[in-house]
């Protein structure tokens, strides 16, 4: 697997451009009021923890700063049956997201008996997503259920569980690939995901839950390696988002996205015998 390194060249401004500088700074104190100082464009420190749990076909848990997802993958030799009679051969993946109690500030009570629509909404948001990244008429008569737990939950943990799972189903995958039962065209797509929102009026990258829960405006933004979108989930919270404000968010999102396709790759370089 080719990792793309990107180099990036910055000429020094001109002595009378920092003055300049500085009363930007000034005037616009945002950077400093993130969380750990963190800038606009700064994602919170991301890391992958494989094979976290013992019996899962991949496992990985991934934080995004203090936000923390377990995602498992199971192989099942069966499909719906839906599928099994209107595809034949064909294989599926579906995905199950929960909150578990305390990994919010309160207890958050699990749910018994129907998910919440949220919970719905979001395990639908994680199978398309990763539906997108695979070839599933080359997996086979199978399919790969993921399961997202949150164990800590601080913000952004949907773009979280799908940037997570796509590594997961890559370590599932790769079993397949070594025993031969599936070929490496199985993969489609790197796929990722990361929020972004007005912030203060400012864009801002990667929301933690206090910059998402007083954001004037919060997006999800799901994308693949090769700069296509997947999904875009976007709501205006007070008012109607400015249309010259969408733009530069989306931008945001895609540029802090190249971060997170470079780790992913990294994470699972290590363990990993084939190219995506």
């Amino acid at each position: 697997m080719e990792v793309q390194s990107h180099s990036y060249f910055h000429l020094p401004p001109p002595p009378f451009f920092l003055f300049a500088l500085a009363a930007l700074s000034a005037l616009n104190p945002f950077p400093m009021d993130r969380l750990n100082n963190r800038k606009a464009d700064e994602l919170r420190p991301i890391s992958f923890e494989l094979n976290y749990t013992k019996w899962a076909e991949g496992s990985v848990l991934v934080s995004f700063g203090d936000t923390k997802v377990l995602c498992n993958v199971s192989v099942d030799e069966r499909v719906p049956r839906w599928l099994h009679q209107s595809k034949a051969g064909h294989g599926w993946l579906s995905a199950e997201y929960a909150l578990l109690p305390r990994s919010t500030e309160t207890r958050h009570a699990r749910e018994q008996k129907w998910p919440r629509g949220r919970t719905q909404e979001i395990s639908r948001l994680i199978g398309r997503s990763l539906r997108m990244s695979l070839n599933l008429r080359r997996l086979g008569t199978r399919q790969l259920l993921i399961d997202c737990d949150v164990i800590q939950a601080d913000g952004g943990t949907r773009t979280a569980a799908i940037t997570g799972s796509w590594v997961a189903v890559n370590l599932a995958l790769q079993k397949l690939i070594a025993k031969g039962q599936i070929s490496k065209k199985v993969f489609r797509h790197q796929v990722a995901a990361i929020s972004v929102g007005l912030v203060k009026g400012q864009p801002a990258l990667d929301l933690d839950y206090a910059e998402d829960s007083s954001a004037d405006a919060d997006f999800n933004v799901v994308m693949t390696a090769d700069g296509g979108i997947v999904e875009i989930q976007g709501t205006g919270e007070q008012n109607p988002i400015p249309y010259d404000k969408l733009n530069p968010l989306i931008e945001l999102a895609v540029n802090g996205m190249q971060d997170i396709f470079l780790q992913q790759q990294l994470a699972i370089l290590e363990v990993a015998d084939y190219s995506i």
